[in-house]
């Protein structure tokens, strides 16, 4: 079980108060509250020990870096990587697609080759390959999303036994929904047609333990702000002979061996992948966040967030004109509901009077919604952080707020 009494402690941020009302906050899947050893971690550097990285010889410097690279080294260690050179640090989620994208997708893919997606997906995981396509005359398939809120393993067989596909992307949990893919069928059907695989794993990572070896996974990417890091960090992961065989992306100081007038060399990864000044304390505060996470212990943060997801679906099925989206699913993090009559907007203003904050709209997901025939949903997310209490207290705040239109 998990001692909420410390764990609320450690991000005073939470005390805050919405008007008369305390805050609840349940914004977590936008981005996650950031806990005191985090802060401590990035003061640290800045207060103590600020320099840049890879290139001074004197104190600081060779603090820094030191602090740098055991970061990475916490980052291979919370991702179960076999190699710190696997792990590369980029702005977040975001990025690390776009990386892939504009270097294995530039390099490998030609015009009438296809680049699988599925219609889960964030938009940060559909826009660069919708470029890339483009640009390369190459074809972007979709697997359509069932019913219960997951891709069905039959779709993606038949999505990668199409010729010429290269890659294929795909989210393990759904950021407007938390419905779960069962990613390592997944990444084993794919490796079967001998096609690479990139995992989002941005809404995953708060909730679940990673394993990239197990996964076996090609690229896996995640967001720091997600799981209780600092923002404007991330990581990639990539199976070292891809990286190495991955043209380098930006260039510019620290990613090259050497430079001529009308040549350079790059370095071999991960240095290759992080051209110029890096953030140095968000990434020394996201190893810190993930220590912070693995310190808890997954089997008590799983639970504990399970029961948070199960009350509130509960709570909210037996609201009358409440819909689940989607009913009856095996989901992580999150509840997403939509409400007859009322439009996902004025559901989060309604819960933002009562000092619940949550998050409205489609979520960056625009396709899902489609899917799912709603302009938005409302989305109740969870941290560790949140209690039985909150939980209750948002459903409540909902019912009420059926009441007051059935009035």
């Amino acid at each position: 079980m998990l001692d909420l009494a410390r764990i609320r402690a450690d991000f005073p941020g939470l005390n805050a108060y919405v008007g008369s009302h305390p805050l609840i906050y349940c914004d977590s899947a936008a981005t996650a509250a950031t806990p005191i050893p985090v802060v401590a971690a990035m003061n640290a550097y800045y207060l103590r020990y600020c320099a840049n990285v890879h290139r001074g010889v004197h104190p600081l410097a060779q603090i820094a870096t030191e602090r740098y690279e055991a970061a990475r080294e916490i980052a291979r260690r919370f991702l179960g990587a076999a190699d710190r050179r696997e792990v590369v640090f980029c702005r977040g989620t975001t990025e690390g697609i776009n990386l892939v994208a504009q270097t294995y997708g530039r390099q490998q893919v030609r015009r009438g080759d296809v680049v699988v997606i599925t219609e889960m997906e964030h938009h940060s995981n559909i826009v660069p390959w919708q470029m890339l396509c483009r640009d390369k005359g190459a074809v972007l398939r979709v697997i359509p999303m069932g019913s219960s809120g997951i891709v069905d393993l039959q779709r993606v067989e038949d999505a990668l036994r199409r010729p010429r596909t290269r890659l294929l992307a795909v989210t393990w949990v759904s950021n407007a929904l938390g419905t779960c893919n069962p990613i390592h069928e997944i990444v084993q059907i794919a490796h079967r047609r001998g096609v690479p695989v990139l995992v989002d794993a941005a809404q995953a990572a708060p909730h679940l333990p990673i394993d990239v070896q197990a996964m076996g996974v090609d690229w896996l990417v995640l967001s720091g702000h997600k799981v209780y890091g600092p923002t404007g960090i991330g990581v990639l992961y990539g199976r070292l002979p891809l990286l190495s065989s991955m043209p380098a992306w930006q260039g510019g100081g620290d990613m090259v061996r050497d430079v001529q007038l009308h040549r350079s060399e790059c370095h071999a990864p991960p240095a290759k992948f992080e051209a110029g000044t890096p953030h140095i304390a968000g990434a020394i505060g996201l190893a810190a966040a993930f220590d912070y996470l693995t310190g808890i212990g997954w089997p008590s943060v799983v639970a504990h967030e399970r029961l948070l997801v199960q009350r509130a679906e509960e709570g909210f099925s037996r609201l009358s004109g409440v819909r689940v989206l989607p009913p009856r699913a095996v989901r992580v993090g999150l509840v997403s509901i939509a409400l007859d009559r009322y439009h996902c907007d004025d559901i989060a203003q309604a819960m933002s009077n009562a000092g619940i904050a949550i998050r409205s709209g489609h979520h960056c997901a625009r396709l899902v919604c489609d899917r799912l025939c709603v302009p938005g949903t409302a989305r109740f997310s969870f941290g560790l952080y949140n209690t039985v209490e909150e939980v209750d207290a948002c459903v409540q705040a909902v019912g009420q707020l059926v009441s007051r239109r059935a009035a």
